[in-house]
């Protein structure tokens, strides 16, 4: 019913510009005023251990794993359509509506877990920022500590309105990733059916892999921080077709930059069979390969999506801690007015980038167990959700029709499937 409407929508969208341009540019004002929680999170979802990923499956599998990136795409806009929705009609994060709905003793142990996978992947974004600057000469001792006052500053000094504007910035810049894969001139039509033609060589390896890429683009933080940025932009349901537009080319846009960055490294890395394993090792990678311009665009990208990445997760752990408890959770509001909201805000920057100047920290151990708790956690989250937006008491008539309901979870046990594989795939 809603994909439908959606559809629609669209197809009537050159109609509406020929019959009432003034009508449709207010239009196209209001949803450029409204747009940044969709694009936001979707796009720190290519944080440092996204391109690694990236960086790997073009590395090791060529274009293979292309396909894999449409149904993707899919997965993320039916998951945050139905956050997006839930944010504007109830005007409340997920984190409260759960405890609302589930009680604080089940909140509470969701919490604990948000809260160290949120904390793992905090410590590798700051591994990003090190790394980033490494390339180019600049000790973890000097970028760390400043790259963690910068996003400390710019949240805590801040307000939403200005927050969100450097967060929709960060996100242009994710264009380098665009710039480097077109300069290696990759084969198009190569590319075109690898995308559109499911191809795999099952292997314990390959099957790995495609959970990789599941996993570091759909992760429990973001329903929680998408929401919660929502409330705190204030989207009422009104303006829920523009909110909902914003989730949809937030979902496209991340997985153009992942398929660019999978692009690059399959005309570079794969052809040349060199093996990587980190996003650092990519970019030294191609400097000899694709040139000294791309390997500086591949680094500035990874500096990039690691300290927006490095202000985003920590805010999401805030905004859903601060609002399971019932605490004042807003950008909105000074430090005396939400020193909880601040508090965790700060902590988790503190921890996050103090860990990474510790010597002989086992960032490989961070990282893995981080992604463990991820996929334990992300099915038990989408299940909460479905079951909160077909509560009428909450949602009124935005809940689920039937056929979104049979989309919804089949979704959902795909992901489940997905998830707890990739839990024991690395513990076994």
């Amino acid at each position: 019913m809603r994909s439908a409407k959606i559809t629609q929508q669209l197809g009537a969208l050159g109609t509406a510009v020929k019959k009432h341009p003034k009508r449709w540019w207010a239009s196209f004002g209001m949803f450029l005023a409204l747009l940044g929680p969709g694009i936001i999170t979707s796009n720190v979802d290519n944080d440092a251990g996204g391109i690694t990923t990236y960086s790997l499956a073009g590395a090791q599998y060529g274009m293979e794993l292309l396909w894999t990136l449409i149904p993707i795409t899919f997965a993320l806009i039916i998951i945050q359509e139905m956050c997006s929705r839930m944010g504007v009609v109830s005007g409340k994060g997920l984190s409260d509506l759960i405890r609302e709905r589930f009680g604080a003793r089940v909140t509470f142990y969701l919490m604990i877990g948000l809260f160290l996978t949120n904390l793992g992947n905090t410590i590798s974004e700051f591994a990003g920022v090190a790394a980033s600057l490494e390339l180019v000469g600049v000790s973890r001792y000097i970028s760390v500590p400043l790259g963690a006052m910068f996003v400390w500053w710019l949240v805590v000094k801040g307000n939403y309105k200005s927050v969100e504007k450097v967060f929709l910035s960060a996100c242009v810049f994710y264009i380098a990733y665009i710039v480097s894969g077109v300069m290696v001139k990759p084969d198009w039509g190569q590319a075109l059916q690898a995308s559109i033609t499911p191809k795999m060589h099952f292997s314990g390896a390959s099957i790995a892999m495609v959970l990789g890429l599941v996993g570091t683009t759909i992760a429990p933080w973001m329903q929680f921080f998408l929401q919660s940025s929502i409330v705190d932009k204030g989207l009422k349901v009104e303006q829920y077709k523009y909110a909902r537009v914003d989730v949809i080319v937030g979902s496209v846009m991340v997985n153009i930059i992942a398929l660019f960055i999978i692009l690059l490294c399959a005309v570079t890395l794969h052809q040349h069979n060199i093996k990587i394993e980190t996003a650092r090792d990519a970019a030294l990678a191609l400097k000899p390969l694709a040139g000294q311009y791309c390997f500086y665009l591949f680094a500035f990208g990874l500096l990039n999506a690691s300290l927006f990445a490095a202000s985003i997760l920590p805010l999401s752990s805030a905004y859903t801690i601060c609002e399971a408890f019932g605490w004042e959770s807003s950008l909105n509001r000074k430090f005396t007015e939400a020193p909880q909201f601040y508090g965790i805000y700060s902590l988790m920057i503190m921890l996050g980038a103090g860990i990474i100047m510790l010597p002989g920290i086992p960032l490989i151990d961070i990282m893995y167990y981080s992604q463990v708790i991820n996929g334990i956690v992300l099915p038990v989250i989408l299940t909460f959700m479905i079951v909160l937006i077909n509560d009428r008491s909450i949602m009124g008539e935005y809940v689920n029709g039937r056929i979104l309901n049979i989309i919804s979870w089949s979704t959902v046990a795909v992901l489940t499937v997905l998830s707890l594989s990739l839990v024991a795939v690395s513990v076994f």
